[in-house]
């Protein structure tokens, strides 16, 4: 639980940037037009997809509720986060590497194996439709 819940709060945040502009983000706006320039385009919808997988994935990790469907979503996007901006820098955050894309990576992958755990969303409803 508490892996999930701080991971999801940083996916959050991080989708909060890209979709509102908040804690210091550009917004779709912005973020659209910095995707388009390295290449995913069309950028808005991808800022729109990316910010939503983040925020809203973060809120399901939060929440313990869709952890798995979740966590490949927001695997999904840190491979993409991973070879389109991250990868060609090298390992380590200082030069804008990978090293933390990979960590969020890692646990996502995590998460979307072995799911929410006990204290979530997810295993109440299993326990209540096991009945």
């Amino acid at each position: 639980m508490l892996l999930r819940v701080v991971v999801g709060i940083l996916f959050v945040a991080h989708g909060a940037q890209k979709l509102f502009g908040w804690f210091g983000g550009y917004g779709l706006e912005g973020t659209g037009q910095w995707m388009a320039s390295i290449g995913l385009g069309p950028g808005y919808l991808m800022a729109l997809l990316a910010g939503s997988a983040e925020f809203f994935g973060g809120l399901a990790l939060i929440l313990g509720v869709l952890v798995r469907p979740a966590a490949i979503g927001l695997a999904i996007t840190m491979v993409v986060a991973i070879f389109s901006v991250h990868f060609q820098n090298g390992l380590f955050m200082d030069k804008n590497g990978y090293e933390y894309a990979l960590a969020l990576l890692v646990v996502a992958v995590s998460l979307a194996i072995s799911g929410a755990g006990k204290a979530s969303v997810d295993a109440q409803l299993q326990r209540a439709y096991a009945d």
